[in-house]
């Protein structure tokens, strides 16, 4: 044995060696750069005309929203119908932020802007106050030292009494302050965006109208998930089917609670300030977002709520709030999709947001495979793609056989290839982290007694 005993192998040569050497993000990047500018200079110079330019920027609406779902289906295994509900929230929301800064529909440019924000305020104030106010606890020690001294029957109406009475008073408290916040939130949006170039301030109130949408489907997720996510597999289904139908009936009718969104006519003059970089970027963020929770400690209690709920519990995983967790950034990823929607086209109709359209993202997911971002987003674009081109190559007068022909096209692949395009496998950046190799220094003590004990001691 000689004297390099022990020491690192060498790094790799040749091709293998350069693979290794370029980080996992790099290639990934410049696939990313190159598709951005591709579309950009196709579209600016005239190669595709403005309808394909839309199928494009469609398709990466639908991208984004399908990653929300397969973040809840996929990753977490929670079997959600009622995506489309959240979607249908950011769209409205958004729209009805931007389109009162252009029209001033609600009496001013941002009142609809500072209610929505102090609104989602009040809420996550009331739900503070009563885990502070900590009811249930309340109530069951009321229950138990009530059970002592009344009968069984007049425990109950006492117990019911105070609960309702605790969660009255936070109430009033998320009322009063979101009373408070508005007063005070809307004078500075005032000072901020309207006193900066208006071009400036169209993207910010832009920016404030994706963001509050996506937060407000989220803190409904939230509060719908608190009840329903108890459910599983096809009762979870069911019951978040119920939910999109609620949400339909409800956009049916919202011309009686705010008249510009017109109800069942559909809500108009939404500006149309969806770009193909404003797209484009928003997908590029949801996805380094969902890719680096997927990869950390709570997305892996999330893989494995996944795998088998029972063993997660018995390990000390949080199971329902990480539950909750996945529920609510799926749909705060629909709200980005949906606000995206409603200022690509500037038209927003109940009809788009149906329990039938709320199947798309489902087949978007399970075609490239559940628990694969990577195959949600390649999915994403060949189906967009499909259903377009079918509209283009069938004849005049026969293009609603497009939806007969890609179903018939879905259902041979998912013959053929069950676990989708890529299964869950992930391709580039989105792939696992892999732990660098440590470079250690040898010890040189087993070394050198290790060269003395070949060679001996030289004595005379």
């Amino acid at each position: 044995m000689g004297l390099d005993a022990g020491l690192p192998s060498r790094a790799p040569q040749g091709l293998t060696g350069l693979r290794e050497r370029i980080p996992s993000w790099l290639p990934t990047l410049l696939v990313a750069v190159a598709i951005y500018a591709v579309v950009l200079v196709a579209s600016t110079s005239g190669w595709i005309n403005a309808y394909w330019y839309g199928v494009i920027q469609m398709a990466v609406v639908a991208a984004v929203s399908a990653l929300g779902l397969n973040l809840i289906y996929g990753f977490n295994g929670q079997f959600s119908l009622g995506h489309v509900g959240f979607y249908a929230i950011g769209a409205y929301t958004s729209a009805l932020i931007s389109k009162d800064f252009v029209s001033q529909w609600s009496g001013g440019p941002l009142l609809a802007l500072s209610w929505i924000i102090a609104g989602q305020v009040g809420v996550l104030s009331i739900l503070m106050l009563v885990n502070r106010m900590r009811v249930g606890h309340v109530r069951a020690a009321l229950g138990t030292w009530l059970s002592a001294r009344l009968a069984a029957r007049e425990v109950w109406p006492i117990q019911t009494l105070v609960s309702l009475f605790m969660v009255a008073v936070a109430i009033v408290g998320g009322v009063l302050v979101a009373w408070g916040l508005r007063m005070a939130l809307l004078p500075l949006l005032n000072v901020v965006l309207l006193n900066i170039p208006a071009a400036v301030a169209e993207q910010l109130v832009f920016i404030l109208a994706l963001v509050n949408g996506a937060s407000l489907a989220a803190l409904v997720g939230y509060l719908v998930g608190l009840p329903l996510l108890r459910l599983n597999s096809d009762y979870l289904g069911i019951a978040t089917l119920g939910f999109a139908i609620m949400v339909y009936t409800a956009l049916q009718n919202s011309d009686q609670v705010i008249a510009t969104m017109k109800g069942a006519r559909g809500m108009v003059a939404i500006p149309r300030w969806t770009t193909w970089t404003w797209g484009f970027g928003a997908l590029v963020v949801v996805a380094i977002v969902m890719r680096n929770m997927i990869h950390s400690s709570y997305g892996r209690g999330i893989l494995a709520i996944r795998e088998d709920e029972i063993a997660a519990k018995t390990m000390g995983i949080d199971v329902a709030r990480l539950k909750a967790l996945a529920f609510a950034s799926g749909a705060f990823f629909a709200g980005i999709a949906g606000g995206l929607y409603a200022h690509l086209y500037g038209f927003l109709h109940p009809s788009t947001f149906n329990f039938v359209k709320g199947f798309d993202p489902m087949i978007i997911i399970v075609f490239g495979g559940l628990g694969s971002m990577t195959g949600t987003l390649m999915a994403s674009g060949i189906f967009v793609l499909i259903i377009e081109g079918l509209r283009v190559v069938l004849p005049q007068g026969f293009e609603d056989w497009r939806f007969v022909v890609y179903p018939i096209l879905l259902l041979l692949i998912m013959l053929l290839r069950q676990e989708g395009l890529l299964g869950t496998r992930e391709w580039g950046w989105f792939r696992a982290p892999v732990p660098g190799r440590r470079r250690t220094e040898p010890d040189p003590a087993p070394a050198a007694a290790s060269a003395l004990g070949e060679e001996g001691p030289q004595h005379a």
